[in-house]
């Protein structure tokens, strides 16, 4: 079993040393040590009165907030007797009031590699305060569950930076939350005083089921870990009125339309896919009904995609593709949406998504699967350059 940043904490006096002060504990529900231990609870039994603020990040430090947009409040946790902080309310960058008192922010976020998955936006926002304030960072390393040894989506371009493009890293970005700090700290933020506990076992080519660990939904939408790996490429259906599962027990793994017939559109899809290398994974045709969100109680068509070989396995590329086919398919009855996505107002929410506007234009002009790698090659060379720099397994 390989042992989180949490474990090793409570294992090792030397990595307890590198935590000063009084401590800020940016945390959520999948902050659990290898035996489901809430990591508030190790945290005081550590510390003690140390411990004297909570945080949370997106969807809430209990993770029960669903959708974007949706902010969390602040209290106090009537059982932990703490102050709880959002980073997704009113601001997404903490206040000096926040971290007044707090010596050491310490960083304990499960991430899911995707670089829209905002948990490694609020460590860059969060390091970037600290730096000014002189309030020292610490994560608390865990997984990237799709593995840390597959890059895949083109680089974030400038002009596209927004809270879900942070930093100009390609969508499946191969880091750790720790490495991502590591990148921050070199490329970004260099007076943030920075450090990191790192995880005992873990391997670069791991997926989360090879961990040994227990899944814990990192947000309310992905129950599964398949999910997370299918969620680099699904994500960005968020961009559109195409349903990515929401309201159903396989979010971000299915993804369909009312207009759509499974089994015909299945049949086409596997036409097309025979003019591509892309493997690992089944199209599977399926019907499902949205209890919430887009579609809600309607019958969708579409697809379950399932990972035969995860190692094979292209998310992004697969996702790019589907999206490429249903746009062509449904015609006038599919959109891309105009609405304010992640506070961000006057651009399309699919290039926020994919961190360009080529990648919207290859959708539509029906590009070549060679055509959509040459995209995704742009500036790769810079990224992976830093990469190697930053590894620190």
């Amino acid at each position: 079993m390989v042992l989180n940043g949490l474990d090793n904490l409570i294992a090792s006096k030397d990595e307890q040393a590198k935590i000063t002060g009084n401590i800020g504990y940016l945390c959520h529900s999948a902050t659990v040590d290898k035996d489901l231990g809430t990591g508030v609870i190790r945290m005081q039994e550590i510390f003690g009165d140390r411990l004297v603020k909570i945080f949370g990040p997106q969807h809430g430090f209990v993770t029960d907030v669903q959708d974007n947009m949706i902010e969390s409040t602040h209290y106090i946790h009537p059982y932990f007797k703490l102050p709880v902080l959002s980073l997704y309310s009113e601001t997404r960058i903490p206040t000096n009031e926040m971290l007044e008192g707090i010596d050491t922010m310490v960083v304990d976020l499960q991430d899911v590699g995707t670089r829209v998955y905002t948990y490694i936006s609020s460590l860059g926002l969060l390091m970037k305060k600290c730096s000014e304030i002189g309030v020292k960072v610490v994560v608390l390393d865990r997984p990237n569950p799709v593995s840390g040894s597959i890059i895949e989506g083109n680089v974030l371009e400038e002009g596209f930076h927004s809270f879900v493009g942070h930093h100009k890293i390609p969508q499946r970005h191969g880091m750790t939350m720790a490495e991502v700090g590591q990148l921050t700290k070199k490329y970004y933020t260099p007076k943030c005083e920075y450090d990191f506990v790192p995880m005992i076992g873990w391997e670069r080519e791991m997926f989360f089921k090879d961990t040994g660990l227990h899944w814990v939904n990192p947000s309310p939408n992905l129950p599964t870990m398949d999910g997370a790996v299918t969620f680099t490429g699904t994500v960005l259906f968020e961009g559109t009125n195409i349903s990515e599962g929401r309201g159903t027990t396989r979010s971000l793994e299915v993804v369909g339309h009312p207009m759509i017939e499974p089994f015909a559109f299945v049949e086409k899809l596997n036409i097309e896919l025979k003019k591509t290398d892309l493997e690992g994974f089944t199209f599977r045709p399926l019907a499902f009904l949205p209890t919430f969100q887009k579609f809600e109680n309607e019958t969708c068509g579409g697809v379950q995609i399932h990972i035969t070989n995860y190692k094979k396995f292209k998310s992004w590329q697969v996702g790019q593709f589907l999206c490429q086919k249903l746009y062509h398919e449904l015609g006038n009855n599919f959109q891309f949406h105009h609405r304010p996505y992640e506070y961000e107002e006057g651009r399309l929410a699919i290039d926020l998504i994919n961190g360009n506007a080529e990648v919207r234009q290859w959708i539509e002009s029906n590009g070549t699967i060679e055509e959509l790698r040459s995209i995704e090659s742009k500036n790769m060379d810079e990224y992976l350059l830093q990469y190697n720099s930053i590894l620190i397994y």
